[in-house]
Formats: C-alpha cells, structure tokens, sequence
C-alpha cells in the first residue's frame, strides 16, 4: 500500500514544543488537546495564550485533561476562565474516582494517559511528552504526522470526548484498511480492547532478528515477560533500554526485580544514565513500531487508557531504531555475571517488591 503519512521524528522534547505551537498559532479551525499531564508553566502559558488567540479568531479549542496528571488544575477556576476565552476544558474524572473502594483499590487507575494533539484534522501529535517544563531536558520520543492516520486520532479524541462527558452514544470508532502503514491503536482497561498490548505480543511473537524496546518503567505482565524471554531463547536479538534512575524509586526497584531472569534468557538491558529517559518506544524487524504514550507496566498495558502510533513503515521504523542506537551511547550494559553475584543485601528490595508489581 502506497505511503500517505509524512511524518517528523522528535528526540528532543524543545523542538516538539516548538512545533506544537507554531502549529496551533496556525490553526484555522480546530485544536484538541488530550493530554495526561497539563501545568500552567512556560511551555503551558505559551500553550493556552496562542489557543486563546485562536479562540478569539473562531478556532474551536477543546482540552481533555486527566484529573489526576493535572490535578494543580482540579477543582481551581480554570475551566471557567478558559470558557470565557472560547476554550472548553474537560476533565478526565474526578481526582479520587467515585468507585473507588477499600477492596478493589485497582480503582484509583483507569486514568486518561494519553497525548494527542490534532489541529484542523490535518496535522497529529502524539508521543510521551506532557505539557511541563520538568520534561523540558528529559529525553522523549513524539511524532508529528500528516495523513489518512490523522483522522483515526481525532477520532480517538472525539471518543474520549464523549466519554468525560458521560454520553450515552459514542462516535463510531473509525477504522483504516488493514494494509495501512500507520495506524493510531488504543488500549482500554477492559479485556479484548487492550489493542495496543495485544498487538504488541503479537509482533514480538513474530520477531525473527531484532527487538529494540525503549521504557521509562519497566513492570511487564508476566505474559509480556514470558514473550520476551521466549523471543530471546529462540535467537532475536532483544535489547531493553530503561533509565539508571527514573522518577520513580519503587518503579526502579521492581525493573531490577526481573533482570535476572532477562539476563538469563539472553536478553540485553541497557541503563540509560543521560537526563531521564521517558521516551516509549519498540521497534521489530525493522518492519513494525511503535511510539506513543504506553509504558510496559501493569499501569500501562492494564488500567489506563492510551493511544500509540503503530506503523509497519520500514523507514520509519529504522528512523526509530537509529534513535534507539544513538540512546545506546549514553547507557552501560548490564552484566549478567556481575548482576547474579551482588551481595545478598542487595537483592532484598527487589525480592519485596514483587508482591506489588501488578499494581505498578
């Protein structure tokens, strides 16, 4: 099937945002925003004037928020402020879900994580940048994409729209042919609508030669761990790149819960040691990826709501794969030898923290 998709890859989060509002401040009929994280900083000041300006000239805005990735908004004026400068701002349930109970306190997930920006159903973003400076150095994957797949984003969005506003009737889901290059895949927190996780196992299933996978937190189910260690034993070359030290000490601790078996099944795990790797990316083959918002944690791949770009593009693929060896540089080999032979003490947490690894 013939290419319809031009796209720009980001390894730097500064040029994303630059992007971002040179887009929006040439918006000429619509802007929807579907963002995890939203802070009223530099980069979110920038954001909401230029949205305001289009506003003013005629441009719907919309902004789907989660309540909890922007909870310094939650229960504060700025929804109404921003009514009264043409934006509606929705936000993705209550800061302490209303289901929530002592038994199944699963509840406290079922969050909005995804990142989706479309402006005039022409032009999407998506990838694992939110809209906060404290992510201005960290390093992150985004795309920018032009194409047939843009409309499958908006939809997601008007999807998800529907469902903060609690309407009965969704908009009916669009669906590209099944040769498409590119296609913008969703997970939903129920069985059978985990399109992203399935499809994920599907490909590393498939893999004949290479796995590159790029995660900030590193908690996998064990049937992605089990598909992983199996690709390795039977002889594709499967790489892992997660941070030396990420934003989350407990998420650290349970990714080193599994290096030993990983290591043991050939699997080689790099520790990023440059600013904060946050980027989510995998590529299989050369000939399938994806990027978008999906860690490979339970939270993730089980309890949240999220969005990937999944492409079987070769060339996008290897822009990808590039990337993901230039990230290599900046990260140390985890030694299987070494690893197995750490004093014992050493082990103790990561032994603990596997009674709560579902939850992570």
């Amino acid at each position: 099937m013939p290419n319809s998709t031009n796209w720009r890859l980001y390894a730097d989060n500064k040029d994303a945002w630059y992007d971002m509002l040179n887009d929006c401040a040439a918006a000429k009929e619509s802007i929807v925003l579907e963002q995890f994280i939203f802070m009223n900083d530099e980069f979110g000041q920038k954001m909401l004037n230029i949205c305001a300006n289009r506003a003013a000239e005629g441009v719907e805005v919309r902004f789907l928020w989660d309540a909890a990735g922007s909870f310094t908004f939650w229960g504060s004026n700025v929804a109404e402020d921003l009514r009264k400068k043409g934006i509606e701002l929705v936000f993705w349930k209550t800061l302490v879900p209303g289901y929530f109970s002592l038994v199944n306190f699963r509840s406290w997930y079922f969050r909005n994580h995804r990142r989706t920006l479309v402006i005039d159903g022409k032009v999407g973003y998506t990838g694992s940048l939110c809209v906060d400076d404290r992510f201005k150095n960290w390093r992150d994957t985004n795309v920018r994409v032009e194409g047939t797949v843009v409309s499958q984003m908006k939809n997601a969005f008007e999807r998800m729209w529907a469902r903060a506003r609690q309407q009965n009737k969704l908009p009916k889901r669009i669906l590209l042919p099944r040769l498409a290059e590119f296609k913008y895949v969703t997970n939903y927190p129920t069985p059978g609508r985990r399109q992203i996780y399935s499809g994920l196992l599907k490909a590393l299933r498939q893999a004949e030669s290479c796995i590159y996978i790029t995660t900030p937190y590193f908690v996998p189910t064990h049937r992605l761990v089990r598909t992983i260690k199996a690709a390795a034993k039977r002889g594709v070359h499967v790489r892992l790149i997660i941070p030396e030290k990420s934003d989350h000490y407990a998420v650290d601790l349970a990714a080193r819960a599994y290096f030993h078996s990983l290591l043991q099944a050939g699997v080689q795990i790099f520790l990023y040691s440059g600013n904060m790797i946050h980027s989510k990316a995998i590529i299989v083959d050369g000939t399938w990826a994806t990027v978008g918002s999906m860690n490979l944690d339970s939270a993730s791949l089980l309890y949240n709501f999220e969005a990937n770009l999944v492409t079987t593009n070769d060339r996008f693929a290897n822009e990808l794969a590039e990337h993901f060896i230039t990230d290599l540089k900046d990260s140390k080999p985890v030694n299987a030898a070494e690893w197995q032979n750490r004093f014992f003490l050493e082990k103790i947490p990561e032994i603990l923290i596997r009674l709560v690894t579902r939850f992570l």
